[in-house]
């Protein structure tokens, strides 16, 4: 009998807790981003290198994207959006590799990666505007429409994680198939194709994870340049 996809089977047990293979792979991939983090940090120099200028190339696509789609400077937003691109990136190409099922192949990584990003927009959404203006967001532009505010972003978190793990799910069923019935050199386009499909599924999340917490911190901003008064109404005033 076929195990469904949505079950994991668990690796081990950490005492009444089991641990499955995507948890298992998390942790690796941790370590393994962790660990190549801060080798990089520690060799960071004035003439830069190729590796350093790549990896300068990458931190400056971040900070362009967040600017363009979150029209806000990128420094309070990089560490969350960057590390939300790099592990799903690699979450989805670790499943290309034998033996491994992606992370982002399971249901409840998917879950929790959507999860996260409600909780920033709630996070981001109360440093920007405090508690009362992040709640009183739900109530524009008329109570009535507060339940439909707060179901709204229940349903867009739903969203995000079934896309996540529909497509990346189709991916892994496609090549596995193909795999099983043509052999290893046949499967190699839709390998490269998946590699693509992963960049281009990490890249979504990540930009739909900016619009999220973009139109939460985006009121807040519009407020305080509505009651900031003009440049020259300050100068007349210091006078």
């Amino acid at each position: 009998m076929t195990a469904s996809p949505l079950s994991s089977a668990a690796l081990w047990r950490l005492g009444p807790v089991p641990v499955s293979e995507a948890v298992a792979v998390t942790w690796l991939m941790m370590v393994v981003l962790a660990g190549a983090t801060a080798w990089m940090k520690s060799r960071l120099r004035l003439r830069p290198s190729r590796w350093q200028c790549a990896v300068e190339l990458v931190v400056e696509a971040v900070d362009a994207q967040i600017r363009d789609t979150m029209q806000t400077e990128p420094q309070r937003y990089r560490a969350f959006i960057g590390t939300l691109f790099l592990y799903i990136l690699f979450a989805n190409w670790s499943g290309l590799l034998p033996g491994i099922e992606a992370p982002t192949a399971c249901l409840e990584t998917d879950i929790a990666l959507a999860l996260l990003v409600f909780a920033a927009v709630a996070i981001f959404g109360v440093r920007a505007s405090g508690w009362r203006g992040y709640l009183a967001g739900f109530a524009r532009p008329s109570p009535i429409l507060l339940p439909l505010n707060f179901v709204e972003s229940l349903t867009r978190t739903f969203s995000l994680f079934v896309r996540l793990f529909g497509n990346v799910m189709a991916g892994a069923f496609v090549v596995g198939i193909v795999l099983s019935l043509a052999g290893l050199l046949v499967p190699i386009p839709l390998m490269a194709l998946e590699l693509l499909t992963g960049a281009v599924q990490a890249y979504i999340f990540s930009v739909l994870a900016m619009v999220f917490i973009g139109g939460a911190v985006g009121e807040a901003g519009r407020r305080g340049s509505a009651q900031a008064p003009p440049p020259d109404a300050t100068r007349r005033i210091r006078r």
